[in-house]
Formats: C-alpha cells, sequence, structure tokens
C-alpha cells in the first residue's frame, strides 16, 4: 500500500514538473493570453484593457522605472534578493504599512501563472516557478513580460495599456517622469492612478523619475540590453 502511494505520487510529481516546464517553456515565446488575476477583474465585471508591447517597443525608461521602483538588483540576483527580504521583515517587524521583499522574477512568476493571495502554499509555488522562468526565459524576457502583464489600474494590464489609459499614446515615447507614475502604480494598482496622481503616487512618482537616470548610468539595467 505504501509503496503504491508511492508510486503515484512520484508519478504525480514528475508529471507536475513536465507540465510546468512546457508551460514556462511556451511562455518564452508566446505572450500569456490570460492570467488569473485577470479572471478575477473578468468575474467582478470589471473588464480586462490589455496591449501587449515587445521590449524592443518600449521605451527603455519603462523598464528602468520598475527596477528604480521594485527592484534595484534585478540584474545580478538569480530570482530572490535575500538582502531584500530581510530588510522587508526587518521594517514589517516594527510595525507600520506591510511591504513585501519580492522581486519582478517573483511578481512576474506568480502574475503569469498563479493567484494573488494564497500564503505559504502559493508562495512556495512562485518560489518553484521563479526559478524556472530564471533558467529558461532569462532576465530580458522576465521583465518582457512582467510590463505587459502586471496591473497598472482597475482592469488595466502592461505598461502599454497603461500609458494609453493614463496618457492617451503608447509606451513607445514616455518621459521618465510618465514611466515613473506608472511604475509607481505597481505595488497597489487596484488604489492608485498616475494620472493626476497625488499624495504617495505623485511623490514616489516623482522620486522614480529621477532615479531612472540613475538606473541608466550605472547600468543597473544591463542584463536587459540586446
Amino acid at each position: 500500500m505504501v509503496a503504491r502511494i508511492l508510486r503515484i505520487s512520484l508519478k504525480a510529481g514528475l508529471v507536475f514538473v513536465l507540465v510546468t516546464v512546457a508551460w514556462v517553456g511556451l511562455y518564452r515565446f508566446v505572450p500569456p493570453p490570460f492570467t488569473w488575476t485577470m479572471m478575477g477583474d473578468v468575474i467582478a465585471e470589471r473588464g480586462v484593457t490589455k496591449d501587449w508591447m515587445p521590449l524592443s517597443q518600449m521605451d527603455p525608461d519603462m523598464p528602468r522605472a520598475a527596477i528604480a521602483g521594485e527592484d534595484a538588483r534585478f540584474c545580478t540576483h538569480n530570482g530572490f534578493d535575500f538582502r531584500a527580504m530581510a530588510g522587508a521583515a526587518a521594517r514589517n517587524a516594527k510595525g507600520g504599512r506591510i511591504r513585501g521583499g519580492s522581486t519582478i522574477s517573483q511578481q512576474t512568476a506568480k502574475n503569469a501563472f498563479l493567484f494573488q493571495g494564497g500564503g505559504y502554499l502559493r508562495k512556495a509555488f512562485e518560489a518553484y516557478f521563479t526559478v524556472l522562468i530564471e533558467a529558461l526565459w532569462g532576465k530580458r524576457r522576465i521583465m518582457e513580460v512582467y510590463l505587459n502583464i502586471a496591473e497598472t489600474g482597475i482592469g488595466t494590464y502592461g505598461a502599454n495599456a497603461g500609458a494609453l489609459r493614463y496618457f492617451h499614446h503608447d509606451a513607445s515615447k514616455l518621459s521618465p517622469t510618465e514611466a515613473g507614475r506608472i511604475a509607481a502604480v505597481l505595488p497597489l494598482p487596484k488604489k492608485r492612478a498616475a494620472i493626476d496622481p497625488r499624495g504617495f503616487v505623485r511623490r514616489h512618482g516623482n522620486t522614480l523619475s529621477r532615479r531612472v537616470g540613475t538606473v541608466r548610468n550605472d547600468g543597473l539595467d544591463a542584463c536587459l540590453k540586446g
């Protein structure tokens, strides 16, 4: 009985690995058509607006703003920034607004393959998919997928759709201010807007727009250059 359960578990595990590797491999070349987060907007009858734009066509200040705001060591870590995690844990232990230490790679894995919430089990799967996309996609593709499926507003997905919504032009030509404001929305897209931003979004967006030059000059986006 135990041996039979073991065999079934091993077969199930093998099938899981094969299916997920194939799934991740497919998204290396094909844009993710839909995500669980998008499904939530459909169920809530909010609708979904998305407009895929290859990274090669997107203004380079957009990924620079994302790096400045979300993951300064994106080009140098292997998918996990343990320094950022430790820093976030220390800040959270002091109370106040909870902050995460997730990298862009981890956020991309969650957005592309998983759902929001879910606790430690979801985080475990997130770590698994993060390892896969780092191995099979590489940094440039990770950033490309991230900037096309991350929420940039209620029912709005991707930097290009966000640019069209907020600034009435696509993401091929963004000012540092526009890129910074879109990046400022990313952590809480359902509660923030990049157009006529106020309070934190305005301050943070302006800060990110200034950091865009630092990312460029310090080569923090070097892994994105094709």
